[in-house]
């Protein structure tokens, strides 16, 4: 499984923004839009769309009114199915929606996916999490990184002291070894002092 990336931009709306502008600049700062420039402009649309059918759901009190599959929320970004999965996979790994698996009219297992919650405000307070989550283990790796630069500094410095103690120790002068010096002394003064 690929690893999850939070792509997060700065976007503003403008003043008195619409519904489709506003969802537009959402779907900016979370990192949910296409990721080649001009593949669809209409992508925001799947927002819309998903918390229209969370409203539905909850007011008929049947879950799988909520649910969206990959071909509608295509239909609504205007874009092909294939490439709706590639759009998915991000939604899902920001825990904005949620797969879902139900049985259709036909008896046939249909997937479908879901706002992470019954509105839009608990779906992004769950992305919300899984950002935060993000940022504070990446905080916690921080304190480790300086924690470990710091001691690796300080073993370095250990280790030259002593590579240089070593070296104080095992200088040339110090390697030599004692030469006893030869003294042509008379033999008979050496006995004399022993008897």
């Amino acid at each position: 499984m690929a690893t999850p990336q939070f792509i997060l931009r700065h976007s503003e709306p403008t003043m008195n923004p619409s519904s489709d502008e506003l969802a537009n600049v959402i779907i900016h700062r979370m990192g949910l839009m296409p990721r080649k420039k001009g593949s669809t402009e209409k992508i925001h649309r799947i927002l819309v769309e998903l918390y229209e059918k969370a409203k539905v759901a909850s007011r008929d009190k049947n879950p799988t009114s909520a649910l969206m599959t990959v071909e509608e929320m295509a239909m609504h970004a205007g874009i092909s199915r294939q490439t709706m999965y590639d759009y998915i996979k991000r939604w899902l790994d920001m825990d904005f929606i949620s797969k879902t698996s139900y049985i259709g009219a036909e008896q046939k297992v249909i997937i479908g996916y879901k706002l992470n919650g019954p509105t839009l405000e608990s779906a992004f307070d769950k992305s919300k999490t899984k950002i935060i989550n993000n940022v504070d283990i990446t905080a916690k790796y921080i304190g480790e990184l300086q924690r470990i630069l710091k001691n690796e500094k300080i073993s370095k410095r250990f280790d030259e002291k002593r590579k240089d103690n070593e070296q104080q120790t095992l200088t040339p002068e110090k390697l030599e070894t004692p030469t006893i010096e030869k003294k042509e002394e008379d033999v008979g003064a050496v006995l004399s002092q022993f008897f």
